[in-house]
């Protein structure tokens, strides 16, 4: 079976519902979710069972929809009162990933364009954008992952962290995008994949779906980052995002700020792969990024047993911020770009 056919789909429209694949089964199972409700969806971001900053934002959208298409408004202002309750309680899912928010900042924009038509066609229209978005994020990565290749050659040992796969996207990834583009071509990238703690990302994700599209992945713990580096395994790091600041600084998966100073300790490049849309010009610096934190259960109750003592202090945060200042560059769909020519994009 080719690696196209062996590429999972994280989330898929299903004529009166959305799919899911519960990404907490993985990668023990392949469980698929059905979602009719908005409440269904802000459980499943929440709760990680969908997660990567686009697939987040693609989820929401067909959340938004599962949340007005029952409306019962007579008006558009009614409707529109009904279309902001909706997003607002979507966006309070998860705080750092921009491409959730970015998301139903479009959808919302589509239903303004819509003003005057009957509601019905309105609802219709919020279907049709998010699944507009799905369409577009497939041509996204795909050209993420062609801009990054120039970058690659064949036998180059990649590292990547946490899981910026097929998983996290409508299909290539953003990361993975040039391993899955570089096996249609018939190179070899060797990948090696971070476990990537607590909640294991690589392990379970990121190592899962590249061995499944054959792709040559071995796994390593976080702390053998920098052996395998010294031993010369690894000539590139490239990593996803869940929000560029304006100043280039990069919010990503906790341990990404790490593996960059690792990198830049070594003389390894090291790229980050985002859509366009998840750079924030609005957002100074990486300072002003909000930084979830998760439950102490991930961290003393990992691996299926209680792995620290009881009452023990912990502190979680989901994504560290990584300077600019590490970051070789910045790979987008429309170009390659050093983290200080963005604050020039703005144009």
């Amino acid at each position: 079976m080719s690696s196209e056919a062996k590429r999972l789909v994280p989330l898929e429209w299903a004529g009166d519902h959305l799919r899911l694949l519960d990404q907490t089964r993985l990668p023990v199972e392949e469980v698929y979710l059905r979602q009719t409700t908005v409440q269904q969806v802000w459980e499943a971001i929440r709760h990680l069972q969908v997660r990567g900053a686009p697939a987040i934002g693609m989820a929401a959208a067909y959340g938004l929809y599962l949340g007005v298409r029952e409306s019962t408004a007579g008006n558009f202002a009614d409707f529109w009162r009904h279309v902001e309750e909706q997003a607002d309680y979507l966006a309070s899912s998860r705080p750092t990933a921009v491409n959730l928010f970015w998301a139903l900042d479009r959808v919302k924009a589509r239903v303004r364009q819509e003003e005057g038509q009957p509601i019905e066609e309105i609802k219709q229209a919020v279907l049709a954008e998010a699944l507009a978005i799905q369409e577009e994020d497939e041509r996204v990565c795909r050209a993420i992952g062609e801009n990054l290749l120039t970058l690659l050659q064949d036998g180059t040992g990649v590292l990547t962290h946490c899981n910026a796969g097929s998983l996290a996207t409508a299909a290539y990834g953003t990361a993975t995008a040039p391993f899955y583009l570089a096996k249609e071509r018939g190179w070899n990238l060797r990948v090696y994949a971070d476990e990537t703690r607590p909640v294991l990302q690589g392990s379970r994700l990121t190592a899962y779906e590249l061995q499944r599209a054959g792709i040559d992945v071995t796994l390593i713990c976080d702390n053998m980052a920098a052996t395998v580096m010294a031993q010369g395994r690894v000539q590139a790091v490239v990593v996803g995002t869940d929000r560029v600041a304006a100043n280039g600084d990069v919010a990503n998966k906790i341990g990404t700020y790490g593996v960059a100073v690792l990198a830049h300790a070594h003389g390894i490049p090291f790229y980050v792969a985002a859509p366009f849309s998840s750079i924030d010009l609005d957002t100074p610096t990486g300072a002003e990024i909000p930084i979830e934190e998760r439950p102490a259960e991930e961290i003393t109750h990992g691996l299926g047993k209680q792995v620290a003592p009881d009452g023990i202090k912990v502190y979680n945060p989901s994504f560290d911020v990584t300077p600019a200042r590490l970051i070789t560059a910045i790979v987008t769909e429309t170009g390659i770009y050093k983290p200080e020519e963005l604050a020039g994009l703005r144009k």
